[in-house]
């Protein structure tokens, strides 16, 4: 049974690691999004409308890198970063808790809310979410969704960052699922062990 419990926490934790990797990676976005919004204002008050221009097509910028398309790189890499780090915080429990009694409890008690949480709320929002959101970017890579002011291109690569993110996010969750249940299926201890409430 021990061993057993052993392997469901390991499965779990590996699971929450791999999930959280590419929001390690993607926090170093934060560096390119400042320089894009200080280029922006920048080019804004020297008036500049194109910043480089190569003549030949690049998924996401097209042929040239404008003013406009800097400040839209500006929202795409703040919405890649905010779907890639979503399971790193949810792995480093540094989510939003609202709920004051939680901390009340031990750990068992603890494991008992998140379990409950992740089973009834993250996991299906993710897997429905996620799953509405595959036509939302199948339908901009069909028409060629692209900026009407001259910016940036592809708009389904940023679009697909919603479905790849929550997919990261439900693997996260269901990693904590498993160690949770670990938790709660260990053998106690004794009576009161770490203040627990349950």
């Amino acid at each position: 049974m021990t061993s057993g419990v052993n392997t469901l926490e390991r499965v779990g934790r590996a699971l929450m690691m791999v999930s959280a990797w590419p929001g390690r990676a993607g926090s170093w976005l934060v560096l390119p999004m400042m320089l894009a919004v200080v280029l922006t204002i920048i080019g804004a008050l020297l008036r500049l409308q194109v910043m480089f221009a190569w003549g030949f097509p690049i998924p996401l910028f097209g042929s040239d890198l404008s003013f406009a398309g800097l400040g839209e790189l500006q929202w795409h890499l703040f919405a890649v970063l905010v779907m890639l780090t979503g399971a790193y915080s949810l792995v480093e429990d540094r989510h939003v808790r609202v709920d004051f009694i939680y901390a009340r409890f031990g750990l068992r008690g603890k494991a008992a809310i998140d379990l409950a949480g992740d089973v009834v709320m993250l996991l299906p929002f993710c897997a429905v979410v996620g799953w509405l959101s595959l036509s939302f970017v199948d339908m901009a890579y069909r028409s060629g969704e692209h900026s009407d002011y001259g910016g940036l291109t592809d708009r389904y690569l940023v679009k697909a960052m919603l479905p790849i993110g929550l997919a990261l996010l439900f693997s996260a969750g269901f990693g904590r699922i498993l160690v949770n249940l670990s938790v709660l299926l260990r053998p106690r201890r004794g009576d009161g062990e770490d203040g627990e409430v349950l």
